[in-house]
């Protein structure tokens, strides 16, 4: 960037429900600060930031995309991020690398989960907010209501700054009240002053100002002892006293600020700009990042072009014609291409190559990117989370906290050999995407993807077929079920085959029973030499095998104990290999007589949800076989339910609770033990198995 200020930098994320206008008034903003020359729609697949082939078929962010772009003298970063709750990763990521969160909302809908979600992650992170209140050009819209629910919700934090003024059911001009001038705007969003609204414009609008403005004024009062003074002795506060006043306490998290824009008319998007000029912090009027120092020490980053190299790797994205491509912040420093850094995360030497800077998928190449800025580098090998520093001071900033995974589906190959494709593509893709896992179940020998929901997992397959060429299929993962007995048999097995050289003879007599063990008891009480003691490991060996397949569908057989008590044996026919055989027998015979029976495995199941949900719940937990231990309150409203689930029940309940609770519900869900399969579900269960 030309002439480096960082104090002329804004790093904003757009968060917010899904379809809350966020990526189109990313594309209003570019294209009225002119870096983008047509303004794209979602639908025809042109904006800037929705630019993956699987967004434009979809028609919605899947990944939080990158815009620089200038503005009069100010760098604008704007971070586009998803608003489904399957790409809630995507979110935290975009979140962590700005300063500003601002938080779209749907002048027609209102507040919804996504908002509370995107507002409640800002908060977490100690970013400032603001609410955009979108779509107001909508015939539905109404954004009275809308401002009165952020209130409601939200608290007295939130703060008015442009509204809409309305008659007829008709926006005729927008009202900034900072300024105190009204703006009505023509069919290119050119803004043109005009009279402030009377109550013959608007009914009850000169009441409504009034309260507008005291609401502002009660605001920035808040902000210092001053200005609080200024507010009870009735004094106007004065345009500089509202801005700066404002800007502090967004920068405080006292204050969030309210506007309102159209994007698809245009209307409000200059005032946007104004705001994000004079109310949105910049880079070094945010809390200083913390770090770890390599004696985990945690010291305070300020962010100056002054100090030793720091960055933050917050997003990469494997791409097969570029390569990997990581997304940084910097924190303190310079960060130049053709340079080394060290990863201060695994202690390794990082090599940069090319640094860009993005907007949406055009890139511009840099030779520097200092304090404050946002770039990709082409290449390296750091993973998202990893901190790079200068050797003069190695600092590591903390992780991100993503959600766990809830749904997971098995991995096949739609053609045969691909596998090795699959597993190298895999590794990419859960590179990029921190909130996806892949591994192999040890029990069920399935390759196992798991990630946030069912169209998450939908678009991991289509980007492993479209960057890597491997086609996948998505099925029901299998449930690792186990088979057991239940009563003390003795069974003899023999073994005895004559051939025209040496015959083959073994001759056991076994006793099984239950145990307590993950694995078979072998135990031998032989006497008298009935079996010679060189052939023990050989039956015990054949048991060993045995027990990977159970008789009543194949499954691994735990909970066994296996005594040799007698025998016999040919002095020539005799051998490991028969006596291994002849234990087989015995076991499948064994087996069969001392009640076998099928054994699923549970779950400890930990459900995080609202009050108003934990009822219905709780009754789905019961037609789903769980066992509801107890209840624990986590914050005001919210309730932990703690339950005991089988894993065969819980495949689609991501779904369930995301749908009745409107995605504010999450969980946990980890193995506990086995429990005996109920007698009728054992058809079934078999039938499921030996498909």
């Amino acid at each position: 960037m030309n002439n480096y200020d960082v104090t002329k930098i804004r790093n904003i994320a757009f968060a917010g429900h899904n379809g809350s206008g966020k990526t189109s008034l990313a594309e209003a903003l570019l294209y009225k600060a002119g870096a983008s020359d047509r303004f794209g729609k979602i639908a025809d697949g042109t904006t800037v930031c929705d630019y993956d082939p699987e967004e434009i078929k979809r028609g919605i962010s899947i990944g939080t995309s990158l815009a620089s772009f200038k503005y009069n003298d100010t760098m604008i970063n704007i971070l586009d991020t998803p608003g489904l709750f399957d790409f809630a990763g995507e979110m935290i990521e975009g979140i962590r690398a700005a300063d500003t969160v601002m938080i779209t909302v749907s002048a027609k809908s209102g507040v919804k989960v996504g908002t509370r979600k995107a507002y409640d992650e800002a908060v977490k992170q100690g970013k400032s907010k603001m609410f955009v209140v979108t779509k107001i050009d909508d015939k539905d819209a109404n954004f009275f209501n809308v401002l009165t629910d952020l209130k409601t919700v939200f608290g007295p934090t939130v703060c008015p700054v442009v509204v809409p003024v309305i008659s007829g059911g008709q926006i005729v001009s927008y009202v900034n009240l900072i300024e105190m001038k009204a703006y009505k705007y023509d069919g290119k969003g050119n803004a043109v002053e005009t009279d402030m609204p009377t109550a013959e414009i608007s009914e009850k609008f000169e009441y409504r100002i009034e309260g507008l403005v005291a609401a502002v004024s009660e605001a920035v009062a808040e902000t210092s002892d001053e200005l609080m003074e200024k507010f009870f002795e009735g004094e106007p506060f004065t345009q500089k006293e509202l801005i700066d006043g404002i800007h502090d306490g967004m920068n405080r998290g006292i204050i969030t600020p309210v506007v309102c824009a159209s994007a698809a008319e245009l209307t409000g998007i200059d005032m946007l700009f104004k705001e994000i000029e004079l109310l949105l912090p910049n880079p070094t009027e945010v809390y200083s990042a913390e770090a770890y120092t390599p004696s985990k020490d945690v010291i305070e980053v300020a962010c100056s072009a002054d100090d030793p190299l720091s960055a933050f790797v917050f997003k990469t994205v494997a791409d097969p014609f570029v390569g990997k491509m990581s997304f940084i912040k910097v924190i303190s420093g310079k960060l130049s291409a053709n340079s080394e850094a060290v990863n201060s995360s695994t202690g390794s030497s990082e090599k940069i190559g090319k640094l860009m800077k993005l907007c949406g998928k055009k890139q511009t190449e840099v030779s520097s990117v200092y304090a404050g800025e946002i770039a990709a580098a082409i290449k390296i090998s750091a993973n998202t989370g990893d901190t790079l520093s200068d050797v003069s001071r190695i600092l590591e900033f903390p992780a991100m906290e993503f959600p766990n995974t809830c749904y997971s589906m098995a991995v096949k190959a739609k053609t045969q050999g691909d596998e090795a494709k699959i597993s190298a593509s895999m590794q990419r893709i859960t590179e990029e995407d921190p909130t996806l896992t892949y591994i192999q179940d040890e029990t069920t020998k399935e390759q196992i993807l798991s990630g946030l929901g069912e169209q998450h997992l939908e678009v991991a397959a289509a980007k492993v077929k479209a960057k890597f060429g491997a086609d996948i299929k998505l099925t029901v993962p299998k449930i690792a079920y186990k088979e057991t007995i239940r009563k003390k048999v003795k069974v003899e097995g023999k073994h005895k085959k004559q051939s025209g050289g040496h015959g083959q003879y073994g001759h056991v007599w076994i006793e099984f029973e239950p145990c307590v063990s993950d694995t078979l008891v072998f135990e031998e009480r032989v006497f008298g030499g009935a079996v010679p003691k060189n052939y023990f490991p050989a039956v015990q060996k054949g048991l060993e095998d045995s027990v990977k397949k159970g008789v009543l569908a194949g499954c691994p057989v735990v909970g066994l104990k296996a005594i040799l008590v007698d025998g016999s044996y040919h002095p020539v026919d005799s051998s490991e290999m028969a006596f291994k055989t002849a234990a087989s027998i015995a076991y499948k015979e064994g087996l069969r007589q001392a009640d076998p029976v099928m054994l699923e495995p549970i779950g400890e199941l930990k459900v995080t949800a609202p009050d108003e949900n934990t009822g219905d719940i709780m009754g789905e937990l019961n037609k789903r076989r769980g066992r509801v231990l107890g209840m624990e309150p986590v914050t005001h409203g919210v309730t932990c339910i703690i339950a005991e689930v089988p894993m065969r029940e819980m495949h689609d309940f991501a779904m369930y609770l995301r749908q009745v609770t409107r995605g504010m519900g999450s969980f946990t869900f980890d193995f506990l033990r086995y429990e005996q399969l109920p007698a009728n579900l054992l058809t079934e269960v078999i039938s499921s198995v030996n498909v």
